[in-house]
């Protein structure tokens, strides 16, 4: 035989593709249509009240996975058992009426009765044709791409209604667009979600609404990355919390700065971490600059603006020595970052929370060196941990309640 394709557009709808086959052999013909787009993002449904003979002769696109009812006689063609077909309400009747009589030979000499209540229902079916009562016939299509003429296009039209709805993950599973839907994870859904809670901005004082998303840093831990935007003076702000416990050992982490590729390494540094170069004889306390999750050239860069707006060195009051000084000192902390001097750059964190990224992991890193150490009794006490009591902290009787 010979099977012709037809690419055509429907009004108000979308691309189709007809294909019709024929065979010169035994005149056996068919016709079939499928969608030339995408599944769409929402499901389809379309309610038409039919009440005359014009309504039966609207065009109708019924895909495979459609469904299509007529509440009023309780009768449902359901999804993946018809190919899809460009035709008419009169159409999608007639081909019921086709399938149903299709095994009626078999059914008498089988079930009699079966096939007379088969003949009343053809019966119904036939008279909804005439259209001399009104029935509602309903197209049911979870991927979107079915289709009801609207003779009065552009305008509405009051007969048919079309409701648009989100897919059930049971509909998605049968358009093979995601498997059945697992238990949800609280902790997933967590990291999935940008969070946001209304705040006032810290330098005007006004309504601001902080960001806060969860992320998990490959080969250490998860992070807390917070963001604040201003829309009254502009003010933006961004910290970093440590998704986790402190350490139970502080960490040192050493970084021999040898190239300019070191300064796209991922850096996060806490609150509780302090900063070293001891090239440039430069020590960054702890809290300085916050907690941050940049790059190593990105806090660097914070680093040399922490200094070049040093209030010592603007202004008539500043010592010209002393700027002079802290003038070499940004030119050097530039040529480390091009790559043109090498340099240490050590950062000592307490509470352990702090991190540099291996660019060998998970293989061992020749320039990084990550050293564990035990806390003093001072570090401790800046941490708020030596007071702390996490056991037997309840009062003598309440464990019997």
């Amino acid at each position: 035989g010979v099977t012709r394709l037809l690419l055509t557009r429907i009004p108000f709808f979308k691309e189709v593709i007809v294909s019709s086959f024929a065979c010169a052999s035994c005149s056996w013909s068919n016709t079939e249509i499928q969608s030339a787009g995408r599944i769409q993002e929402q499901g389809v449904r379309y309610t038409l009240a039919v009440t005359s003979r014009q309504d039966m002769n609207r065009e109708v696109v019924k895909t495979d996975c459609a469904t299509a009812r007529i509440p009023e006689l309780d009768f449902e063609i359901p999804a993946f058992t018809q190919k899809g077909v460009l035709t008419t309400v009169e159409g999608i009747i007639d081909r019921a009426v086709a399938g149903l009589e299709q095994d009626q030979p078999v059914r008498r000499a089988a079930d009699e009765e079966a096939a007379r209540k088969i003949e009343e229902f053809v019966g119904k079916l036939r008279q909804l044709k005439e259209a001399r009562s009104s029935f509602t016939f309903i197209i049911d299509d979870p991927s979107g791409n079915s289709f009801v003429e609207n003779p009065r296009a552009p305008q509405k039209d009051d007969a048919l209604v079309v409701t648009r709805y989100r897919r059930t993950p049971q509909q998605a599973a049968m358009l093979g667009l995601q498997p059945e839907e697992k238990p949800a994870d609280p902790a997933e859904d967590l990291r999935n979600e940008v969070l946001q809670f209304h705040t006032n901005c810290p330098e005007c004082g006004a309504p601001a609404s902080t960001n806060m998303k969860l992320v998990q840093i490959p080969h250490f831990k998860e992070v807390v990355i917070m963001a604040t935007n201003c829309d009254s003076c502009g003010h933006r702000t961004n910290e970093v919390k440590s998704g986790g416990a402190i350490e139970p050992q502080g960490t040192r982490i050493t970084l021999r700065i040898t190239d300019a590729s070191d300064m796209t390494r991922d850096i996060l540094k806490s609150e509780t971490c302090s900063v070293e170069i001891p090239e440039l004889e430069f020590e960054l306390g702890m809290g300085a600059l916050g907690g941050k999750f940049t790059t190593l050239e990105g806090l660097l860069k914070d680093i040399g603006d922490l200094v070049e707006r040093n209030p010592f060195t603007l202004g008539d009051s500043s010592a010209p020595r002393r700027t002079e000084k802290l003038q070499e000192f940004v030119g050097k902390l530039h040529e480390i970052m091009e790559g043109k001097t090498k340099a240490h750059f050590i950062m000592d964190d307490p509470a352990g929370n702090s991190y540099l990224q291996n660019a060998y992991a998970p293989e061992e890193d020749p320039e990084l060196r990550v050293e564990r150490y035990e806390r003093t009794f001072e570090q401790n006490e800046d941490l708020g941990l030596n007071d702390m009591k996490t056991e037997g902290y309840e009062p003598e009787g309440a464990a019997g309640r």
